[in-house]
């Protein structure tokens, strides 16, 4: 492969010839009859299949017989000698050729007219390739060890396909999202008619890859070196076992070609060490693009209300001013019409002390937040900063995080032993516990079997009310609605 790439590509000499519309046009005529499974054709069947274009004048038999050998010449045409329609052996000695296009011909001839056929990126978003790629994960790795090797290649070509089709039409289709024609078009009032349905349609796609992507990522760490050894040895014989009438496929080069495929499927989605997945990638790019295009079209709106007066809204706003009595009503009427001023947010994780919705952002309690200063002025260094030891907050974290375990596995004893608990059944209930049951239920509606095991080999299945009754999960903060589930616990043999 690494000899191939110093090479150039003689076969493309053709495209840029000095008599490049002659050529194009002998090319284009073999590879049409070749789509009609017309391999093998004759110098007087080429000229009337370029005489039928219309888009060469003056063009002679001779001409194309040059044009022919100057192809046999690049490698573009394969001659074979045509002596079955000789009547005399002059005609015989003549060595009258028919043509046929090679492999390659034909791949660069199929390209071109793709490229002829391009509109823009294409592509489209869609989360159900997702959901396929999570299903053939599964599937492969429940697959049992008889297996036959047809059954693993066509498995593994499944999942591959579908990855290259998300990934290349998920590509092309941002691409498209950020070229320059569609900014051009988010200049202009017409994309207001097409802003619900585009961000319809990529809240759509963000919704079905938070819910697929993240249980492939969980699948992927799952398949262990010999399970895949022995999969894709697999794949590997039957790959092999399909005749090939050019050069053979080394099964060493098969192996390789299998152990990149999946390289590339577990960087997509998992990352390299120290690096975000693509597939997290792919989510911001979608998300930085719902808020473009709405505030695209938030600047289009404010550009169609700036032409209207508003003289006489802010002269009876003024008259309004002007007929109260007191300060204090004036600074109502001015929360009002104008909001506050100058305000400044900040972004990041709210510490509350409780879950309750009924507790004000006033009645809680301050989060500190230190600020560094913006001044371009450079402050006096103070010499360097000591190591501040973490052990302290290390060692405070880790004993929480122990207790924590620690309560939900005798939470989890506790159930195992009711072996049932529905949700209409239990007393009021911790905080803490409400959060480790909504957090199996989840992870149970995330299973198609409505099932999960814990990392303590407890197996937990998930029943749906009868009629979709709902109940109040009664807590030490609050009362929750929710459906009356009913979960299961049973012990398994991996316990």
């Amino acid at each position: 492969m690494h000899n191939n790439l110093l090479k150039p590509i003689v076969e493309l000499s053709y495209l840029n010839a000095q008599n490049v519309d002659r050529y194009r046009c002998i090319m284009r005529c073999f590879y049409e009859h070749h789509q009609r499974l017309q391999y093998w054709l004759r110098p007087e069947e080429v000229y009337r299949g370029v005489l039928s274009y219309g888009l060469l004048e003056n063009y002679t038999m001779e001409q194309c017989q040059q044009d022919l050998n100057q192809l046999v010449e690049w490698k573009n045409l394969v001659p074979q000698h045509d002596g079955g329609r000789s009547t005399t052996v002059e005609e015989y000695l003549r060595k009258k050729f028919r043509y046929m296009m090679t492999p390659y011909s034909v791949e660069i001839e199929r390209l071109v007219v793709n490229l002829e056929n391009i509109r823009g990126y294409g592509g489209s978003l869609e989360p159900s390739l997702f959901e396929s790629i999570a299903l053939s994960l599964q599937k492969m790795k429940e697959l049992p060890p008889e297996i036959t090797p047809q059954e693993a290649l066509a498995l593994w070509e499944n999942i591959y396909e579908t990855f290259t089709k998300l990934t290349e039409n998920a590509a092309d289709y941002i691409a498209s999202l950020q070229s320059s024609k569609t900014e051009e078009l988010m200049q202009t009032e017409a994309f207001l008619a097409y802003k619900n349905s585009v961000t319809g349609y990529l809240q759509g796609f963000v919704q079905g890859l938070q819910r697929h992507a993240y249980r492939i990522e969980g699948l992927l760490p799952l398949f262990q070196p010999e399970f895949l050894r022995d999969f894709f040895h697999k794949v590997r014989d039957a790959l092999a076992s399909r005749p090939q009438l050019d050069e053979p496929v080394t099964p060493e080069e098969y192996m390789h070609r299998l152990q990149t495929q999946w390289h590339s499927l577990n960087r997509w989605f998992l990352g390299e060490p120290g690096e975000k997945s693509d597939v997290y990638y792919l989510e911001q790019t979608t998300k930085d693009t719902i808020a473009r295009i709405v505030r695209a079209a938030l600047r289009i709106q404010e550009r169609r209300r700036s032409g209207i007066s508003r003289r006489r809204e802010l002269d009876y706003l003024g008259q309004w001013f002007f007929s109260l009595t007191s300060i204090e009503e004036a600074h109502r009427l001015a929360a009002y019409a104008f909001g506050l001023y100058r305000c400044r947010h900040f972004q990041g994780e709210d510490d509350k002390d409780t879950e309750s919705p009924d507790i004000s952002m006033w009645q809680a309690g301050p989060n500190i937040r230190g600020l560094r200063s913006r001044s371009r002025k450079k402050g006096r260094s103070s010499g360097p900063d000591p190591v501040k030891s973490q052990h302290t907050r290390q060692q405070r974290a880790r004993a929480e995080y122990l207790a924590q375990q620690q309560r939900q596995a005798e939470l989890l004893q506790k159930f195992l032993a009711q072996g049932t608990v529905t949700i209409s059944d239990l007393d009021t209930v911790p905080a803490a516990t409400r959060q480790v049951l909504l957090s199996w239920i989840g992870l149970c509606l995330a299973n198609k079997s409505r099932q999960i095991r814990t990392p303590d080999g407890i197996e937990i299945s998930l029943l749906l009310p009868d009629h979709q009754q709902r109940t109040i999960l009664h807590c030490e903060d609050g009362e929750l609605d929710m459906p009356d589930y009913t979960l299961y616990f049973r012990p398994t043999g991996d316990q």
